[in-house]
């Protein structure tokens, strides 16, 4: 399992919400499709928005708290058929129960009840380099490196 932090939530070039995570070095990102819902509720967590009633990833914490069950950790653990797939681990009376998720849910839930994330090699493997990421934001905010001023 690799370690990962939420390093934000952005937008595809077809105005789709995407979550993105990052390697603890900060040398690889893995962009994950999102609704936008799950978008705006990442984005104000991450943002430390306090909101006068629970969201659902808070009234899930709460749930599982009120009923004796703390969130362990957070694993996006699969990659398959373009869709990828995450576990949230449970601990309730010195018992383990993995939950089957979304990434956005599960994601949303780490950041609420700040337990742990990570990430499987396979998907990892799906991840890109920072640098390259980096270089094709400017490319296509910019257009060519020749346009811009330097």
């Amino acid at each position: 399992m690799i370690p990962v932090k939420v390093k934000g939530v952005g937008i595809d070039l077809s105005q789709n919400p995407l979550l993105l995570l990052m390697d603890q070095d900060e040398t690889m990102v893995l962009p994950i499709g999102i609704g936008l819902g799950e978008a705006q509720a990442i984005s104000l967590k991450l943002d430390g928005y306090v909101l006068p009633r629970p969201l659902t990833h808070d009234l899930i914490v709460s749930i599982c708290s009120s009923l004796g069950a703390t969130i362990k950790r957070i694993i996006v653990n699969d990659f398959r058929e373009g869709t990828y797939y995450a576990q949230i681990f449970l601990e309730k009376d010195g018992r383990d129960i993995i939950v089957d998720s979304r990434p956005s849910d599960a994601v949303a839930l780490a950041l609420t009840s700040g337990s742990p994330l990570f990430i499987s090699e396979k998907v990892a493997s799906q991840g890109l380099p920072f640098e390259e990421v980096v270089k094709e934001s400017v490319e296509h905010i910019f257009g060519d490196d020749d346009k811009l001023l330097h």
